[in-house]
């Protein structure tokens, strides 16, 4: 807590639990030192008196405090969970994850360790106290246990800062290079990182205490990814499937302004150039109920709705090769995520479109897809009596299973859970590119953003990121405008004037200023203003999937959310689970509090 760690941790959206030293209480036995007893516990299991009734620290850390968190605060499950710690701590934190044999650690790092406790005398007094020899200790000394591996590395990297000033580390108590000599031994990899000028303090800490939560953090999302795999494992043997038709559930549009209807479908098998995939969280868009609501002029009926989710690759058709599905055993980690894309990207050389930075609309499909079939003119899904329901945007993933032109296809990173990474199918990429592609802020500029829906939100987190100086939140209804602040808007404004697309261009600085326009306007309607504004120096732009070539940009999107940099968790608002409950997610979005209702399938 004194190393301000809670503001990293609440950035990366990790929990912190930090136990105490050693047991507390009246009746705990204790001495009149810093480095043993209340002070000290050492982080093992006492078998001599008087300590061996009280100070069981081993069993409470690895075991006890587990069940406590998994039972009562559901947290930790499946090995969810990282250790680290400073000094004694950082010596139990090492210690503890070298022993584990449960993979009950996902990661290990520490502050200033005591690395060699044997060899040290506060080592050599705590376990003669607590264990009645030092030999006894050898089982709790991370050096002595990274010797004995033999070439067995258990962890991808172990994280280890050290103040080079530290005077313990002068006066012989830490060791690090010790540790550092037998990891290279037994295979482990040890970042030590040796800090000038710095201390034994907290302070140390608070310097780098962020660098090791997003150390940490990054381990855990990738662990947390494997985790929602695995658990859909049973579903993924697609051996049965592939080369033939799918009945699955899907949301069917059937009509304007009437709830979506649950109904069992056929998929048909990919042809040339198409990718089945199965649909595994959705996302639901405010272009689906625009469209819904029958405000799309190109909407069709019967068809199914959805364009932001995250998918794996069940079968593919003929020349498809940037995409293959995995092998049919069930193993989550050899299917392909993809993420489908309405802007899709053939990135053929004779393509103007694809080959110039100028643009990310490539035309290719554009004719079929805004027909609701796919490029060959036919569409791939069936109701029950076997009549023709459209495709949407290309995507349609209102369902359990779809089938997407290949070019629609960004292949991501595993690593990122899907419920997660179908954000970046339309609207959080949308509104970054809208700041980072089309309008190009510079760093100190000024942002205005009318609409503080996800895209809107999207904008101001992208404008922050890019150093914008002054970012001005504008909507109607005020209760949003704590979320804008949150994300970097330095000032909120009440509007009541809902012609906002005249009124964004003509707010912009005169001789450089740029709007944009983003999203869907109602059939019928037009933009207008004066002549004026434009001539003098005002330009007024569009943006369409913020400007990213799709299945080269989405994939970097996915990484930068990967590695910490780019966080998105604060748009999902709303989970639910099954296609069938896709209305009670257009419900919450019609709620007015809703950025995005995830629907995990």
């Amino acid at each position: 807590m004194k190393a301000g760690a809670f503001s990293h941790a609440e950035r990366e959206n990790v929990a912190l639990v930090m136990p105490d030293t050693s047991p507390r209480g009246d009746d705990v036995p204790n001495v009149d030192s810093y480095d043993l007893g209340v002070g000290a516990g050492f982080y093992v299991n006492a078998t001599e008196e008087p300590y061996s009734t009280h100070y069981q620290m081993y069993t409470y850390v690895t075991e006890e405090l587990p069940a406590l968190l998994e039972s009562q605060f559901n947290i930790g499950k499946n090995g969810l969970r990282s250790i680290s710690g400073h000094s004694m701590g950082g010596h139990g934190a090492l210690t503890i994850a070298l022993k584990d044999t449960n993979k009950s650690w996902v990661s290990v790092s520490a502050f200033s360790p005591i690395c060699n406790p044997t060899k040290c005398p506060w080592g050599e007094k705590a376990f003669q106290a607590y264990l009645g020899s030092i030999d006894a200790g050898l089982a709790h000394d991370a050096t002595v246990l990274l010797s004995e591996k033999g070439g067995a590395a258990g962890y991808d990297e172990i994280l280890i800062e050290q103040g080079a000033d530290d005077n313990f580390l002068s006066g012989g108590q830490l060791f690090p290079e010790n540790l550092v000599e037998a990891a290279k031994k037994a295979g482990q990899k040890v970042t030590l990182n040796m800090r000038d000028g710095y201390d034994h303090s907290y302070y140390f800490i608070a310097t780098f205490i962020g660098d090791h939560i997003n150390f940490h953090a990054k381990r855990l999302r990738s662990k947390y990814a494997e985790i929602l795999a695995l658990e859909s494992s049973s579903i993924l043997d697609f051996s049965a499937t592939t080369g033939k038709e799918i009945t699955c559930k899907a949301m069917v549009a059937r009509a304007p302004k009437q709830p979506l209807t649950l109904e069992t479908i056929t998929v048909g098998v990919p042809q040339n150039g198409e990718v089945r995939v199965k649909v595994m969280a959705n996302a639901l868009c405010h272009t689906d109920v625009y469209t819904l609501d029958g405000h799309d002029p190109e909407g069709l009926f019967p068809s199914i709705l959805g364009h932001e989710a995250g998918c794996i690759v069940e079968s593919v058709g003929e020349g498809v090769t940037s995409v293959k599905p995995g092998d049919q055993n069930a193993d989550t980690s050899t299917f392909p995520s993809v993420i489908p894309c309405y802007t899709p990207q053939c990135a053929a050389p004779g393509c103007i479109f694809c080959q110039s930075p100028k643009t990310n609309l490539c035309p290719v499909i554009r004719g079929t897809q805004g027909q609701g079939l796919m490029p060959d003119g036919t569409s791939r899904f069936k109701d029950k009596d076997g009549n023709t329901i459209y495709h949407f945007m290309g995507c349609s993933t209102m369902s359990e299973y779809t089938v997407l032109a290949e070019i629609s296809c960004a292949k991501i990173s595993k690593e990122l859970p899907l419920q997660k990474a179908c954000l970046f199918g339309c609207g959080v990429s949308t509104g970054l590119g809208a700041v980072w592609n089309t309008c190009k802020v510079e760093p100190n500029s000024s942002v205005a953003v009318f609409g503080l829906g996800a895209v809107g939100l999207a904008v101001i987190q992208g404008a922050k990121m890019a150093g914008a100086g002054r970012i001005i939140a504008v909507d109607i209804n005020p209760d949003k405008f704590p979320a804008a602040v949150r994300l970097g808007a330095t000032d909120c404004v009440d509007s009541s004037n809902t012609n906002v697309m005249r009124s964004a261009l003509e707010c912009a600085h005169r001789g450089w200023g740029t709007s944009c326009v983003i999203g869907v306007a109602a059939s019928g309607h037009e933009i207008s203003t004066r002549p004026f504004q434009l001539v003098t120096g005002r330009t007024w732009k569009g943006t369409a999937f913020g400007g990213f070539k799709s299945r080269r940009d989405v994939p970097l999107l996915v990484q930068r959310c990967v590695d910490g940099s780019l966080d998105v968790d604060h748009f999902i608002t709303h989970t639910l689970d099954g296609v069938e409950n896709t209305n009670a997610a257009i419900d919450a979005l019609h709620g007015g509090n809703c950025l995005r209702a995830v629907v995990r399938y």
